[in-house]
């Protein structure tokens, strides 16, 4: 299955090949003029930098009301502060995860190690670019609002150019201001810019939930995401998404009556099973049950826990895993802000519990793209839902409703990657910049706790000396756990 808008399969050589070729053509817009025409310049060898003037007049009158801006900025600051935290733990987790369990899965392939819509298999090319593009311009309007909030001017806007593809915007400003503000306020600077794009994201999700009430299922069903080898679903010839019609003549109609019509047997009895195949074909199969305990035991599940779950020698088993209802495709993209929340986790959620669910929520929707190769939602589940019968569904259609879907998911997951991206403490992302500042300003504190007790009195330069080899020695200590965790699977 391939996503959404296309997507196209590379290797080393081909991208070889194409860098060689921009590289070849912008050196020769550089001799030329080309590029000052353009008011461009060409950065570490391939990359083209691209300024403009446009949007100074807008982000003058967005910055207007410069106390909110600098209260954002330092909510900002506290959020970025605790991401960056977390992103800095994780890198030499995975380093030395790396290192102790080496993986045994094969390594990426080149496409799936660049980050580029539609060279990348799970970024669809017309929506990874979109989403891209505007992700950028979301991160870079934070920087430039926090800069005008706090006096600093904008030379120019800009964007970063790989061939026809964005790798990234600026917001450009005054070098000599940004190095004579105070520390505070250029970390809140470095801050706005990740911080908007997770803000951003926490927008696209609530806009989900609310599509998410826009669409329901075209009827009450139950399907099966993935059959399990070797047990009875499969021996029966049960398909991956299959819908359950019937359990000896018994309708399911949710995943909830699904696990209460199994309760009712026991492991070795033999039932027939109505299903829906992906293809409309209806079938009756005969299944027998297998043991639920058995294959839990057999997958490392000690008795104990299986004891405290509930699951006893005996209880059935069908065979299949994934059991989902109709609506669980938007439903899955939704989370905690769905509408149908309640039935996911099988509880009453109250406010707070689906407030601290959202974080969890945001860092888990990653791993959408991955399972499904490139799609906000599977096309079978897609077939499953239909516009509801509000004023917003009677106008946008099942169709509008499903595009807007895909919309919003794309916009927040790239997002949430540039946002965590930006936030790992190694220049030249802004969390880099952010923990030389952050180093600096410990250090400052030292200094002045030693001269006040008399202990120390350390000099300035050593200060500023000190903090720029702590970022250096960091960047590219984090460069090598990750550059290590990237190759190491290719040996």
């Amino acid at each position: 299955m391939v996503g959404g808008w296309g997507s196209v399969q590379a290797n080393w050589s081909l991208l070889f090949i194409l860098l060689f070729a921009w590289y070849i053509l912008i050196k020769t817009w550089e001799r030329n003029g080309t590029l000052d025409r353009w008011n461009a310049t060409r950065a570490l060898g391939i990359v083209l930098m691209v300024r403009t003037q446009r949007g100074q007049k807008l982000l003058e009158r967005l910055s207007k009301p410069r106390r909110f801006w600098r209260a954002y900025g330092e909510l900002s600051l506290w959020v970025c502060s605790v991401s960056m935290l977390v992103v800095g733990l994780l890198v030499p987790l995975a380093f030395i995860s790396s290192i102790l369990s080496p993986t045994t899965t094969p390594p990426p392939s080149a496409s799936e190690l660049v980050a580029i819509p539609g060279i990348n298999p799970i970024i669809p090319l017309g929506w990874g670019v979109m989403a891209f593009v505007v992700s950028l311009v979301i991160h870079e309007l934070g920087h430039g609002l926090l800069a005008r909030g706090h006096g600093m001017r904008i030379r120019s806007f800009g964007m970063l150019q790989l061939g026809p593809l964005p790798l990234g915007a600026f917001a450009e400003p005054q070098q000599e201001e940004l190095f004579r503000a105070p520390r505070r306020e250029r970390l809140r600077m470095f801050a706005a810019g990740p911080a908007t794009n997770l803000f951003a994201s926490l927008i696209m999700l609530i806009m989900l939930g609310s599509i998410a009430g826009s669409l329901v299922a075209t009827d009450d069903s139950v399907h099966v995401r993935g059959i399990v080898v070797d047990q009875g679903a499969d021996e029966a010839g049960m398909l991956p998404w299959d819908t359950l019609i019937s359990i000896d003549g018994e309708p399911i109609t949710s995943s909830k009556y699904f696990r209460e019509t199994l309760a009712l047997y026991s492991a070795n009895d033999t039932v027939d099973v109505v299903v829906r195949h992906a293809d409309g074909e209806r079938e009756t199969l005969t299944v027998t049950l297998s043991d639920t305990h058995a294959y839990r035991a057999s997958l490392g599940t000690d008795n104990e826990t299986l004891a405290a779950q509930g699951v006893q020698p005996g209880d059935a088993f069908l065979g299949v895993v994934g059991v989902s209802e109709a609506t669980s495709g938007i439903d899955r993209l939704a989370g905690p802000l769905g509408p149908r929340f309640d039935t996911m986790c099988g509880c009453e959620a109250t406010l707070g519990q689906r407030a601290t669910s959202v974080p969890f929520h945001l860092i888990s929707i990653m791993l959408i793209p991955f399972d499904l190769n490139g799609v906000a939602i599977h096309p079978f589940q897609e077939s499953l839902l239909t516009a509801g019968d509000g004023v917003v569904a009677s106008i946008l259609g099942t169709n509008g409703l499903l595009f807007l879907t895909s919309f919003f998911f794309w916009l927040m997951w790239v997002n949430i990657l540039l946002g965590f991206t930006n936030l790992i403490p190694m220049v030249p992302f802004d969390g880099g910049h952010m923990l030389k500042d952050m180093v600096h300003s410990w250090l400052s504190g030292i200094k002045r706790l030693g001269r006040k007790l008399k202990l120390w009195d350390l000099h300035p330069m050593w200060v500023d000396h000190l903090s720029q080899r702590a970022s250096s020695y960091s960047s590219l200590a984090l460069l090598g756990m990750l550059l290590f965790t990237l190759i190491v699977p290719y040996f």
